[in-house]
């Protein structure tokens, strides 16, 4: 029942992402604007290097397209703003978001990957003698729904034939999940990036990570609408990334130092957590088999009403 409640909670959201997307969307046929989502969280080196270096900016000026930014931190609302036209560009979306707006027949597509960072995605408790998945059972748990953190949960039960109907699992953005087991109102938390980074070195248990349970995709997402109307501008954003990839490389140190100013860490601490990140950009065929996993996972666990094929997404 827990699970099916959430299904139809989100789903919700997304049906009026569909209806506002279908009345209000921006005419794309011209452009004086294009905005992108701006996430820092967890550790989304390539948009912060790519701010601080002004490089959508430039590779879009002689068009005489202002690049704007749009801070939202939530799926659900960035896959809204998508469709209602308020951002052109989900620069770092998790596969989580873009399937549940698909499976809710909004307008979205993949364009290439952001990210992959199973081992950044943790479980942390104070309790010591948690061990295994059935230690959990009848723990209240706290993290965000419809994550990469909820499919770590659920991944991780499975694995002792459990459902996270077994545990009391409750909805919490990262901030104030580390927060609540800090002050003990919960049990385990669910955490990532710099928090979970944060976590570990204040002596918490960890418990798991994602490593061989999930993928932790990101991915940088336009609608089909979008796509279609504009190849001259997918194709400078995707060499625009290129280059983003390019200073990441050839300018590493100056990158963390960037991260850790923006994300109010320390040099060493970026350095040691961009260790769990891939950050290359093409789709590979590992990509699509981890975001139908996410999907059959989503299916089973009720966030989504139907199966979906995500060849449908690329």
């Amino acid at each position: 029942m827990k699970k099916r409640l959430i299904g139809m909670a989100m789903a919700a959201i997304l049906a009026m992402t569909a209806l506002t997307g279908c009345g209000t969307a921006e005419d794309t046929s011209s452009l004086d604007s294009l905005t992108f989502t701006y996430v820092t969280s967890p550790l989304n080196l390539p948009s912060i290097v790519e701010k601080e270096e002004g490089i959508f900016t430039k590779a879009f000026a002689d068009d005489g397209i202002e690049v704007k930014y749009a801070e939202i931190t939530s799926g659900a609302d960035q896959t809204q703003a998508l469709a209602a036209g308020d951002v052109q560009v989900l620069y770092a979306v998790g596969a989580t978001s873009v399937i549940l707006s698909a499976a809710n027949d909004a307008d979205i597509k993949v364009l290439n990957m952001y990210s992959r960072s199973p081992k950044a995605f943790c479980m942390y408790s104070k309790d010591e003698s948690i061990s295994s998945p059935a230690d959990l059972r009848g723990k209240t748990i706290a993290g965000p729904v419809g994550t990469n953190l909820h499919e770590l949960l659920a991944a991780y039960l499975a694995t002792a034939d459990m459902t996270v109907d077994d545990v009391n699992f409750v909805n919490m953005g990262i901030p104030e999940a580390k927060a609540g087991l800090e002050g003990g109102s919960v049990d385990v938390a669910l955490l990532a990036g710099a928090a979970a980074y944060q976590t570990q070195q204040q002596g918490y248990h960890l418990i798991t990570d994602g490593e061989g349970l999930i993928n932790a995709i990101i991915a940088v997402a336009v609608t089909n609408k979008f796509y279609e109307a504009h190849p001259e501008i997918i194709e400078k954003l995707q060499s625009a990334q290129a280059e983003i990839a390019d200073f990441m490389q050839n300018h590493e140190q100056e990158a963390y130092e960037m991260a850790a100013a923006e994300l109010d860490l320390d040099v060493d601490a970026v350095k040691e957590m961009a260790q769990y990140y891939d950050f290359s950009t093409e789709i590979t065929a590992a990509d699509k088999e981890g975001f139908q996993r996410t999907a059959d996972f989503m299916y089973q666990a009720g966030m989504i009403e139907k199966e979906l094929d995500v060849n449908t997404l690329f």
